[in-house]
């Protein structure tokens, strides 16, 4: 029997990719995968958080991070978003712990300059290329810190990208965050065309751990690009 459930809005589509997502089976042994959206409590909170938010048919500019935190998104399923930003700036009430993520603070301080929680997601929806976390070592890994990685998970990634595109996507640009991460971006948008332009800007976490005291004016080179 097929499921013909009909989702149109993004926030229906975006639930279904989500709560659908699948570790991969081929890995290097050395790379583990965190998929929160097996947990019931993490397919509970990106449900309240896309119909709080998402509940409509508008298409938003999109901004990729790197791949999910495992203090981030990694426990909410909700990219550069902390259990705490989640209840606290989201007003999304949650048992998924009350630690913080630097990268999550960042864009929460952004998120305020903007204009609040609402009127951001109204119009930017936060992602990242690859949407699973990925650890060694019991430590956050980057998709592009590993040759070998990297090309394993090249088709995913394009083919993550396409699917969310689909949520409901301005075309016209995109933001990636991280510059190498940018530089693997537009080597696939290149060779997929989804984006006219990809606007490149500093890691939340760089920012956080090496320019903390220089904050606002990356916040002010974050607003210039999504506005």
């Amino acid at each position: 029997m097929t499921d013909k459930t009909i989702v149109n809005t993004f926030a229906e589509k975006a639930t279904k990719y989500f709560s659908n997502l699948k570790i991969p089976k081929r890995l290097p042994k050395e790379i583990s995968i965190l998929n929160p959206y097996s947990k019931k409590e993490v397919n509970n909170a990106i449900q309240w958080f896309f119909k709080k938010y998402f509940d409509d048919n508008k298409n938003r500019v999109f901004v990729f991070g790197i791949n999910p935190g495992r203090f981030g998104g990694g426990l909410t399923g909700i990219s550069f978003t902390d259990p705490v930003a989640l209840r606290e700036e989201c007003g999304i009430e949650n048992d998924l712990g009350d630690r913080q993520e630097l990268s999550s603070k960042f864009i929460y301080r952004m998120i305020k300059e903007y204009g609040g929680v609402k009127e951001f997601y109204t119009n930017i929806f936060i992602t990242a290329l690859y949407p699973l976390a990925i650890i060694k070592d019991g430590k956050n890994y980057n998709y592009y810190d590993s040759l070998k990685l990297c090309e394993s998970l090249k088709t995913q990634i394009a083919s993550a990208i396409k699917e969310q595109i689909k949520f409901g996507a301005d075309e016209r640009f995109a933001v990636c965050l991280g510059r190498k991460n940018a530089k693997y971006f537009n080597e696939i948008n290149k060779a997929h065309n989804f984006f006219d332009e990809i606007r490149a800007l500093d890691h939340p976490r760089y920012i956080m751990q090496y320019k903390l005291k220089h904050a606002d004016a990356y916040i002010r080179n974050y607003l210039k690009a999504l506005k």
